[in-house]
């Protein structure tokens, strides 16, 4: 039986839409369970520091529907170092937390890996991140919500590509992650996705340009994926200006807009079912592992996989954008 009497929660790394269902469903779980429920602000950075508080019912109330973190997020440097660790075990000891649940991505799981490691300490994470790049879970939270703000804005920018008969590039995020870019293209009809997981494979520029590309069409919108890989939207640009300077090019970086907004239905089922699934995890003794969710069923996977294995795209997806876009 499990020992844990309080747990501490953060946020820690890039937002995301549906962070929010998470704590309140951790904070609403861990009462309903009795245990005790400390949030801590600004990432690792408010867990030095200190910023910590007790989480009642009320303190989620009303939050469910709202993007961004109440708890805030920082990115912070003192916690890449020993000292920086040691300081923060010795605040969770003197709070009396037992265990910690962390929502966030690759750096944030990687963070909690090497404190759980060091202190022999509970931690449990929660894949949040638009960016979709963990392994071992079909599903990150905010990324659904991602994916449908891309679509949107696609939506739009395709009004003004059709008006001027010009070739959109638009760039999304991901970091060298393609999942946003090519659900994103098939999502909003875009004719092409440039993506990491295939530019070292061939040229796909040309290639797209060379299978007959816009034969048929009078505008076209090709989504890049940000990524030293891809060269990112303003390199295919210039890249195609010089290459083939036939073509009306535009860019629009999308930014920040994607991590934005309120989180979609499919998110804050999944970031309220992760969060429940996150107390069930330390009732049953379970630590160091990350919530994840396979043919929609929740399951338990070690930090070292998370973090250290690369999840592969789904090539039939590449298919299938090339077949709806002729």
């Amino acid at each position: 039986m499990s020992t844990v009497k309080c747990v501490g929660i953060l946020t820690s790394g890039g937002d995301a839409p549906g962070m929010n269902a998470a704590i309140r469903a951790v904070t609403r779980s861990a009462i309903y369970n009795g245990i005790q429920v400390k949030g801590i602000y600004r990432g690792y950075k408010g867990l030095i520091t200190g910023e910590i508080q007790e989480f009642k019912t009320q303190n989620v109330s009303n939050i469910i529907q709202r993007g961004g973190t109440i708890l805030k997020t920082a990115r912070c440097m003192e916690f890449k170092t020993p000292e920086g660790r040691k300081q923060a075990y010795d605040k969770l000891l003197e709070e009396n937390v037992d265990a910690l649940i962390v929502i966030g991505g690759d750096g944030t799981l990687t963070g909690a890996r090497i404190f759980a490691k060091e202190f022999n300490y509970p931690i449990v994470g929660l894949p949040g991140t638009i960016d979709n790049d963990l392994y071992g879970t079909d599903i990150t939270i905010g990324y659904d919500t991602a994916l449908n703000t891309i679509m949107e804005c696609v939506d739009k920018i395709r009004d003004t590509a059709t008006s001027h008969d010009r070739l959109f590039f638009i760039e999304v995020m991901g970091r060298d992650a393609g999942f946003l870019a090519l659900n994103g293209a098939i999502a909003s009809g875009a004719e092409a996705a440039i993506i990491p997981e295939t530019s070292l494979e061939k040229d796909q520029l040309a290639e797209m340009i060379e299978n007959g590309f816009r034969k048929s069409k009078n505008s076209s919108i090709v989504l890049v994926a940000e990524s030293e890989i891809t060269g990112g939207a303003i390199g295919i640009a210039e890249r195609t200006k010089k290459e083939y300077p036939q073509f009306d090019v535009r860019v629009t970086i999308l930014g920040h807009l994607q991590r934005g907004g309120s989180p979609s239905a499919q998110d804050r089922i999944l970031a309220t079912r992760m969060g429940v699934a996150a107390i069930d995890a330390l009732l049953d003794d379970q630590r160091n592992v990350m919530i994840g969710i396979q043919n929609d069923q929740i399951i338990y996977v070690p930090f070292a996989k998370a973090i250290k294995n690369d999840k592969p795209i789904n090539r039939e997806l590449l298919n299938t954008l090339r077949v709806s876009s002729i």
